[in-house]
């Protein structure tokens, strides 16, 4: 059974939330701020985390940096803010995903369905993928990315874009491609934010993310992976 954290300082939201989750058979773990949810984190394995920006102890998005600095856990934030940037902003931080509120509980419970599954996927590839010298190294057993011997946090999306370039090197995929061979046929976020996806990705495994050497733009297409395979 998958353990769901819910970070919402609304108890009717929790509730609600909460009720789905168990229907579909997950265990649902519920934090009322952002204290309660780190203790929780620190504490209790969890498979993903619910996460409301509006909360009243700390915000939304300090508490996506302080799980990112030391984990992958996949996060679907909520929150009233509904335009483009701000959902940039969010992934940018690291989120999988972003939902706007007011939601729909059933809508909620099939994002985490998709995101646990995709997460979930057991690779029948290679074990392990080594680029430049062993400068870059995709561990697909253990879904770990090392970066000249030290690991690299990435989301489950970031190491799911990864994977699929880094398998097909020297091959350009449009931003349609990516979103469906790595983050699935149900993903509802807009192009754009495969960009943003990118320029993470990008930050956490270049050398120079302003001169990429490994995923690069091929203009007018998408992008391509051009590490040469070791």
């Amino acid at each position: 059974m998958k353990n769901i954290l819910i970070v919402e300082d609304e108890k009717k939201i929790r509730d609600v939330v909460s009720s789905y989750l168990e229907k579909e058979g997950y265990n649902p773990i519920e934090a009322e701020n952002g204290s309660k949810a780190i203790e929780i984190l620190s504490n209790s394995p969890i498979d993903l985390v619910i996460l409301d920006l509006m909360l009243p102890d700390t915000s939304g998005e300090e508490i996506c940096k302080r799980i990112r600095r030391g984990s992958a856990i996949p996060i679907i934030m909520l929150t009233a803010k509904a335009s483009e940037d701000d959902r940039i902003q969010g992934l940018s931080l690291g989120a999988d995903d972003y939902v706007v509120k007011p939601f729909s509980p059933r809508e909620l419970v099939a994002r985490v369905k998709a995101i646990i599954r995709r997460t979930s996927e057991d690779t029948l590839l290679a074990d392990r993928i080594e680029f430049d010298n062993g400068y870059l190294v995709i561990d697909t057993l253990q879904h770990e990315v090392y970066v000249k011997d030290k690991i690299v946090s990435l989301t489950p999306n970031e190491y799911k874009m990864l994977l699929v370039l880094a398998r097909h090197p020297e091959r350009p995929f449009k931003r349609e491609e990516l979103i469906e061979k790595a983050l699935g046929f149900d993903y509802e976020g807009e192009e754009r934010t495969i960009d943003q996806h990118i320029k993470n990705l990008r930050q956490k495994i270049e050398p120079d993310p302003k001169q990429p050497q490994f995923i690069v733009t091929v203009f007018g297409v998408g992008y391509r992976f051009a590490g040469g395979e070791k």
